[in-house]
């Protein structure tokens, strides 16, 4: 472990930080290739950050300077872990603080998350961590309710940590299967004009679906998997009828689906499932006077236990800071 010298004076700008690491090896990987984890922990907190040898020298005002501090002891403590650190746990580590982490574990038949402030979900290709309040607390809904809606603009991770999830639950042995849906509504260019049988015209719309599934599974068994029809992607018009037992269930783009599609696939739900419902109510594609489905159940179903409500706003946004940014600049001009 790390040790530090912390001497501050009574203004506001306090003496430097000093941060003593014993492993160099480590250090070397807690810097990052060309020293760029410090650059942006300097960048969001508003410090620099000086090497000398083993230790690390945080200047800055006295708030930031504990604060940068917390954040390169919890990355070293990742790393003497065996854990890799990426631009993507730096980031996390900034957004959400130090801790330790836990996975999910069976208890008999009762699925628990770990005690601990972390939360991995292990998957056969990489480990995902939320990497906000809002991520974590969404996760830890998805494992606590059978029915769990996840609502928020693009780039909060709201469809690809529900799929996490569902292959974690997968590969465990929670579920027997993974059902991932869209509604495939047509945004200007009209299905029956495009090339090929169904599948070819459907897919296109499940595409990001395939995408995350990729993230999670090695792809020669995704591609058995979805063959012995263990992992179905479909359009949402597909559910009618059917009853979903001892599956993970997600709904992507929810905001699509209208009032009646929403309800016939939310009594879907069978003995054994868990449903996610993930929707951005910025991003309606019904046509002019077609309510949305999302917006109807949310109004309807806010007060029925054992149904989550997660929300996510633009701090969330984790796919790249100008998507943060223009999502914004598209808030203030509604607003």
């Amino acid at each position: 472990m790390p040790t530090s010298d912390t001497t501050t004076s009574a203004t506001t700008v306090a003496r430097p930080i000093l941060l003593e690491y014993a492993n160099n090896r480590l250090l070397i990987d807690l810097c990052g290739a060309y020293d760029a984890h410090l650059a942006a922990v300097e960048a969001a907190l508003e410090v620099q950050i000086i090497r000398r040898g083993n230790e690390l020298a945080i200047m800055g005002e006295d708030p930031n300077q504990l604060r940068a501090a917390e954040v390169l002891n919890g990355l070293y403590r990742r790393l003497e872990a065996g854990k890799d650190v990426e631009p993507a746990d730096v980031d996390r580590e900034l957004r959400m603080g130090t801790s330790e982490a836990g996975t999910g574990v069976r208890s008999g038949d009762q699925l628990e998350m770990p005690v601990g402030a972390s939360i991995e979900i292990k998957t056969r290709k990489k480990t995902v961590e939320p990497r906000t309040e809002a991520q974590k607390a969404y996760v830890q809904s998805l494992f606590d309710n059978e029915l769990a809606f996840g609502i928020g603009p693009a780039g909060t991770g709201k469809t690809y940590l529900a799929v996490a999830v569902g292959v974690n639950m997968f590969i465990g042995g929670h579920v027997d299967k993974i059902i991932l849906s869209r509604p495939a509504v047509e945004a200007g260019e009209k299905l029956g004009y495009l090339p090929g049988d169904m599948k070819d015209k459907v897919d296109p719309y499940m595409q990001p679906l395939y995408d995350a599934l990729n993230d999670f599974l090695p792809g020669k068994q995704l591609a058995k998997l979805i063959e012995d029809k263990k992992i179905e992607i479909a359009p949402l018009a597909f559910m009618r009828g059917r009853t979903l037992a001892n599956a993970f269930v997600v709904l992507d783009e929810a905001q699509n689906a209208t009032s009646m599609q929403m309800k016939m696939f939310l009594t879907r739900l069978g003995e054994g499932s868990r449903m996610v419902i993930t929707g951005d109510r910025t991003q309606i594609d019904l046509p002019r006077g077609v309510p949305s489905g999302l917006s109807d159940a949310e109004r309807l179903l806010k007060t029925i236990p054992n149904i989550s409500f997660n929300y996510f706003t633009s701090k969330d946004v984790v796919r790249h800071p100008l998507v943060a940014a223009i999502i914004e600049a598209y808030e203030a001009d509604d607003a």
